[in-house]
């Protein structure tokens, strides 16, 4: 099993407008080698959820963070097409946005955040 680390809290103003706080509820999440991992990012404080964009990240220690997609009105824009297969995300409801990886391997070991901008 791997575990896949995940930043659970990010909390920021916009030029003087509401907070923003985006919260990740799992610390971590372990899966078998070849499964699929799912991470979920709760929204609040976002005017027009469904249109606006959530962008996806992942940190390597060694490396500086990554930006993998974003997902604006119901469609996720890669950064690199490589990705396409390997990670997804879809919009729940009014606040969540939901990550996926696939086929995990030892090589996805890292920290994964949602964020807002």
């Amino acid at each position: 099993y791997l575990p896949v680390c995940l930043f659970c809290f990010l909390s920021f103003f916009l030029d003087g407008q509401a907070q923003v706080i985006l919260k990740q509820s799992q610390v971590s999440i372990t899966r078998a080698q070849a499964k699929t991992a799912w991470i979920d990012c709760m929204v609040e404080g976002v005017p027009n959820f469904q249109s606006a964009n959530i962008h996806w990240y992942r940190h390597i220690p060694s490396k500086g963070p990554e930006r993998i997609l974003y997902i604006g009105l119901g469609q996720s824009i890669y950064d690199d097409n490589s990705h396409t297969k390997k990670y997804s995300s879809v919009k729940k409801g009014t606040n969540t946005c939901s990550f996926s990886i696939n086929d995990i391997s030892s090589n996805d070991e890292g920290t994964y955040y949602c964020a807002y901008w």
